[in-house]
């Protein structure tokens, strides 16, 4: 209520009330303090548990993963990754024995090729010309062997002739003498028509020689995978100057596709780890989601002391047409498991009894030791948990877990000091 007066002091008739002026609210204030009272009272929970997550160490966790077997792949433990590339077990770079100009290529990349199949020609009119000559020499000296067979045949019936006459006392001793030379002559110059025969049918034999060397046959069964030549190009066993690309006269690379083995090399450190007809998993980078088959087939003898590695090969097991040489590829070497135990007094074991327990892995970096005993933190709704675990064989960065822990767990790495059990910790990232 409100009262206006426009009259001086002490004159009281001119008072009067103004009805039409709003009431004053006294309750609001309260009903504002109790509003704000409430929605403390309902966000203070969610406020204390967000500043105890700001609170709470941060951590980084790694999934526990379980060894399963993939398309190609195996279940056995993993020891050394290496990286290198495929190459064939067998590949050649054929050249030409002789040089010359190409004439005829019978081959692409891609071609596949059986051992012994001419695969390039070059031009030998010239040598033909020579065989054909040499085939002509071979009929003159024929001819001649007749005429020498003839004559000496006629000097023969002399001889024998003239010794006839010579018992019977009616020829001189100069005539039986010149009769036995003549014969002597004609034999050699048989003997002479037999060796230019022979002579003449060798330099056949050289000049189709040389007409087969004019030919580049391929050296194995395999495919084509480069080709270094073409029609009309001059090649030499020893190559041409200016084409570097044709070192030693190549005209093709050949590769047996079906030994293909990854090329790599592995740290002197590692060598202990790696034994004959290891088994490994290759894997291209071309094709990730793909596992082939492998098996250590060889380490080299010797060391590269400036690398400080050594060379190793790897065959692959199960090749298909995705697999190419040069291609990049890693290796995993692995040690194989234990199928089982035998049931009884025998302790050898026996895949059909027992069946392989499942593998579970965890990062080298997730496991924690205390007064002996091993364990790991698991994250569980946003809270830290102590389990122990019971520990394998370490395999590269990580460790076999033999219980304590299922696959898919979230574990913390290197977990920081102070940590206590059912602590509350954040997650990096999240």
């Amino acid at each position: 209520m409100t009262i206006h007066t426009d009259s001086p002091a002490g004159d009281l008739s001119r008072l009067r009330i103004d009805r039409d002026a709003a009431p004053r609210r006294r309750w609001l204030p309260w009903v504002v303090l109790v509003v704000i009272l409430v929605a403390g009272v309902a966000v203070y929970p969610k406020a204390r548990a967000y500043l105890n997550e700001r609170r709470a160490p941060e951590v980084d966790v790694a999934r526990a993963t379980q060894v399963v077997t993939t398309p190609g792949g195996s279940t056995d433990l993993p020891v050394l990754v290496a990286t290198g590339y495929v190459v064939a077990r067998r590949s050649s770079d054929v050249g030409v024995k002789t040089g010359g100009r190409l004439a005829r290529l019978k081959f692409e990349e891609g071609t596949r090729v059986r051992k012994g199949e001419v695969i390039a020609e070059i031009e030998h009119a010239d040598i033909e010309a020579q065989l054909e000559a040499s085939h002509r020499m071979v009929a003159e000296a024929e001819a001649q062997l007749v005429q020498a067979v003839a004559s000496r045949d006629e000097d023969l019936r002399t001889l024998d002739r003239q010794r006839a006459l010579a018992r019977d006392g009616i020829t001189t001793d100069a005539a039986l003498t010149g009769a036995q030379a003549a014969a002597a002559v004609s034999t050699a110059r048989v003997k002479s028509a037999e060796a230019a025969i022979a002579s003449a049918r060798a330099r056949v034999k050289v000049t189709e020689e040389a007409i087969e060397n004019t030919n580049v046959r391929a050296p194995f069964d395999g495919v084509v995978i480069k080709k270094r030549a073409e029609v009309g190009e001059t090649v030499s066993p020893f190559g041409v100057a200016g084409q570097a690309a044709r070192e030693g006269g190549a005209i093709a690379t050949i590769a047996d596709l079906a030994e293909l083995e990854v090329q790599t090399e592995v740290s002197e450190n590692s060598v202990a780890k790696l034994v004959p007809e290891m088994p490994a998993e290759v894997k291209l980078q071309a094709y990730q989601d793909q596992v082939f088959k492998g098996r250590l087939r060889q380490i080299f003898p010797s060391a590269d002391r400036a690398k400080a590695i050594v060379e190793v090969r790897v065959s692959i097991l199960n090749p298909d047409g995705h697999v190419k040489p040069e291609m990049t590829a890693s290796v995993t070497f692995q040690e194989k498991r234990a199928n089982g135990v035998r049931r009884g007094s025998d302790p050898g074991p026996d895949p059909r009894l027992t069946p392989e327990a499942p593998i579970v892995l965890v990062p080298r970096r997730a496991i924690a030791e205390q007064n002996g005993q091993s364990f790991v933190w698991v994250v569980t709704g946003g809270n830290a948990t102590r389990r122990p675990v019971t520990l394998g064989a370490e395999r590269l960065d990580q460790v076999e877990v033999r219980s304590g822990v299922v696959p898919g767990e979230a574990l913390i790495l290197n977990p920081p000091a102070g940590l206590a059990d059912r602590m509350l910790v954040r997650v990096k990232g999240t």
